[in-house]
């Protein structure tokens, strides 16, 4: 088995070290955070990420994975160095790319594959190989936040770009066998990012059909559940809700949209994506206005902060910013979420779903975490001041709640009385 290095300790890079070591291959992960890696070496996992806590200690309980606050410790032996380190959007929406440049200069070309699973814009493998001197692999990573373990260890395909084809045998090695597609560096990094956004693309188009039913008084789920059924389509990233985030798709549709205006290609579904998605927040605080009025001084219960069920990432979160335009109308927010606990600026985090829609004009569910489709709106509502719930996941029994007495909207329907 393999000498491994990782750069890198967060959800990529944590993923990747406890998945190779848990393969059978020696793992080192270094990260520059120092409270991150005491606490790892403790077998100290934060991220909300099933498996992954249970590989990390299996992993330094065999000695199989180890961290460390230097990165030369994780290259120094190492026949691979796998850098997952940010590569966040700068001003302009194109990928900074510094956190890369500063591992590639403490490197150096030394005999071993320098493998790139960072997003990082298409061509920037050749142009660092180019300026370094050291041979780059690209290897982009498609996990899903809340199932990384699973995609990592069950990949529906393996993507990994390389000048020499000998190069990309080795890293194939490495993992499970799963379908491969081999091609070349640049290649490699825009199957990434056209992955995340046509994904992203999907879910605007989704939005734009919502608001549709909503006017011609439709059913966005029929619709949705129609053209989902044609195998050329698909359904998934197809449900509507208050816009897309998280760490991945915001962005890399900016840092897509830069490289393409960059290389002076027009590509006008790309900026209608993005336009599409920045709309949603200000649509839902219509929607609830409509039927509150004016939300001076009233209270708003919201329920789900982070971008998605099942992880606990705040990063881009699409609920973060309905929860800054409901500030914004002067309304006081209370708000909770399975996986989000302490101080969430501009909104007072609570420990319940009844606390947060207590005394409240309006309940408004914005992650689609299942517990909140079991919620009694029987007793809920007694406790409102409004009975209000406008729900843009559509994870609410409508029929229950309007049994309860509730006046329910649901995303992509006009209001259910």
């Amino acid at each position: 088995m393999a000498a491994i290095g990782v750069i890198g300790a967060g959800y990529v890079g944590l993923t990747t070290a406890a998945c190779f070591a848990a393969l059978g291959h020696r793992v080192v992960c270094a990260d520059r955070d120092a409270d991150r890696v005491s606490a790892l070496r403790r077998g100290e996992v934060t991220a909300h990420e099933p498996d992954l806590p249970d590989l990390v200690s299996d992993g330094l309980r065999s000695g199989a994975l180890c961290f460390t606050g230097a990165n030369a410790e994780a290259f120094t032996e190492a026949g691979f160095v796998f850098l997952c380190v940010p590569t966040p959007s700068g001003p302009d929406g194109a990928a900074e790319l510094g956190a890369v440049r500063s591992v590639l200069a403490e490197i150096g070309p030394r005999d071993c594959r320098v493998v790139v699973k960072s997003t990082v814009p298409p061509g920037t493998a050749a142009a660092l190989s180019r300026e370094t001197g050291i041979e780059l692999v690209s290897n982009p990573e498609f996990l899903r936040e809340g199932h990384t373990v699973a995609d990592f260890l069950h990949p529906q395909r393996i993507v990994v770009g390389a000048t020499q084809p000998e190069d990309a045998r080795a890293v194939l090695a490495l993992y499970p066998e799963a379908p491969a597609i081999v091609t070349d560096t640049t290649t490699a990094e825009l199957v990434k990012y056209a992955a995340n956004c046509f994904l992203a693309m999907k879910l605007s188009y989704a939005n734009s059909l919502a608001e549709l039913c909503e006017v011609f008084d439709a059913d966005v789920a029929a619709v949705t559940e129609g053209i989902g059924s044609d195998t050329r389509i698909g359904p998934d990233f197809l449900r509507p809700g208050p816009g897309w985030g998280g760490s991945c798709f915001p962005k890399d549709t900016r840092a897509l949209a830069a490289a393409a205006e960059a290389a002076g290609v027009d590509f006008p579904l790309l900026t209608a994506t993005m336009s599409t998605n920045d709309r949603q927040a200000d649509r839902v605080v219509r929607r609830v206005m409509a039927e509150t009025g004016p939300l001076r001084g009233a209270r708003v219960g919201v329920l789900g902060l982070t971008f998605k069920a099942g992880t606990d990432d705040l990063r881009d979160s699409p609920a973060l910013r309905v929860v800054e335009r409901l500030v914004a109308a002067g309304a006081v927010v209370r708000a909770y979420d399975p996986c989000v606990r302490g101080a969430v600026d501009g909104v007072e985090v609570v420990e319940s779903a009844e606390v947060a829609v207590e005394g409240a004009v309006a309940a408004v569910v914005l992650t689609e975490w299942p517990e909140f489709g079991a919620l009694s709106w029987a007793e809920l509502k007694p406790t409102m001041a409004l009975p209000v719930l406008v729900d843009t996941r559509c994870v609410v029994p409508v029929e229950a709640a309007r049994e309860a007495g509730m006046r329910v909207v649901r995303w992509g329907n006009a209001s259910v009385r």
